[in-house]
């Protein structure tokens, strides 16, 4: 199954914002969940062109930003729909996605940032190739909660 990425439009932002909404422990990650974020989620401007929706056979099924560090390394930040979310999908997605920055920005190096607590994810990216580098806490959604950072690189 193949994936198609394009530049995310404002009515894709608005519907992600609005309508995709987690169950459980995964509630902070809905996009209404902290006005900052939420603002700049849908400030065009701000999300200019390095942030994509994903699609999959015409349904939008998740969202990638990519950002080039000064390192040469590509900062990935990604969502799934949540009503394919714990289904065995997020290896193919992930890898969709690191296939699709190596290509847009030459780059060898990829970093993410996950919650500790997400361990599903962290079980998925470390399955990809990705490494932990190392904890630290994220102040959000009014509360703060520990990230772990991890690194994929096609040298290692």
């Amino acid at each position: 199954m193949s994936f198609t990425f394009q530049i995310m439009s404002r009515e894709q932002a608005e519907h992600i914002a609005n309508k995709w909404k987690y169950e459980g422990k995964y509630t902070s990650y809905d996009m209404s969940a902290d006005e900052d974020d939420l603002a700049e989620f849908l400030d065009e401007r701000q999300r200019g062109s390095s942030v994509y929706s994903v699609f999959q056979d015409g349904e939008m099924v998740g969202f990638y930003s990519f950002h080039l560090l000064k390192d040469e390394t590509v900062d990935i930040g990604l969502g799934m729909r949540p009503s394919i979310t714990g289904k065995g999908k997020g290896q193919q997605f992930t890898e969709a996605g690191s296939e699709f920055a190596r290509t847009q920005y030459s780059a060898g190096s990829f970093s993410l940032s996950v919650a500790t607590f997400n361990e599903r994810a962290i079980k998925v990216y470390t399955i990809v190739g990705f490494h932990p580098l190392e904890t630290f806490i994220q102040h959000t959604n009014g509360s703060s909660y520990e990230f772990l950072k991890m690194k994929y690189s096609s040298e290692s």
